[in-house]
């Protein structure tokens, strides 16, 4: 899997979080580039760890699926990206925004809720043999820059681009499992 591909999934994969950061950034009267940076290590480190943990899991088992483990991909990817998109296109769901403190107990909460995705793909990572250590830190590096950014944009913009940022993410992680299986099946 190329530097590109794995970049991919992880702005795919950091859309929820990215989508949650511009909601603590809506919270803040002014941005307190401190506290975006709390938010985003927190996102950034479940984001990569969560892979890792799904790597663990699957490379035990890796062995006895290898030769459906392009449809596991296909599918893993193909309903994480499906999820995001009806996510996106349906109605308006309640998103945790208060400006109070920075609650360290519900920013783990939130973390964990925006990364589970992240464990089925470190599955496939196992399934695929992707070399695990470059991949969870592509994922954790782009979804702790994602989830920076979004704060800075939740504080400047609003919530205008959060439907189009998880609705992007999900579109990505469709075509990435489609490629995974046409490249399997020799289509490319």
């Amino acid at each position: 899997m190329s530097i590109l591909e794995l970049f991919l999934i992880g702005v795919g994969l950091s859309m929820d979080a990215f989508a949650v950061a511009i909601c603590q950034g809506l919270a803040m009267s002014r941005l307190n580039w401190r506290r975006a940076g709390v938010i985003a290590a927190f996102f950034g480190g479940f984001q990569a760890a969560m892979p890792l943990l799904g790597w663990a899991l699957g490379s035990r088992f890796a062995v006895y699926i290898q030769e459906l483990d392009h449809w596991a991909a296909f599918l893993l990817l193909g309903l994480i990206g499906a999820n995001m998109v009806r996510e996106a296109l349906g109605p308006e769901e309640e998103t945790p925004c208060d400006g109070g403190e920075l609650d360290l107990r519900r920013l783990l909460v939130l973390a964990v809720a925006t990364s589970i995705d992240a464990l089925a793909v470190g599955i496939t990572f196992a399934f695929l043999e992707v070399p695990i250590l470059p991949a969870v830190s592509v994922i954790g590096v782009t979804t702790f820059c994602l989830s920076l950014a979004g704060v800075a944009v939740g504080n400047y913009f609003g919530a205008r681009y959060k439907r189009r940022a998880e609705l992007s993410g999900g579109v990505i992680l469709i075509a990435l499992g489609l490629k995974i299986l046409l490249e399997h099946l020799g289509v490319f």
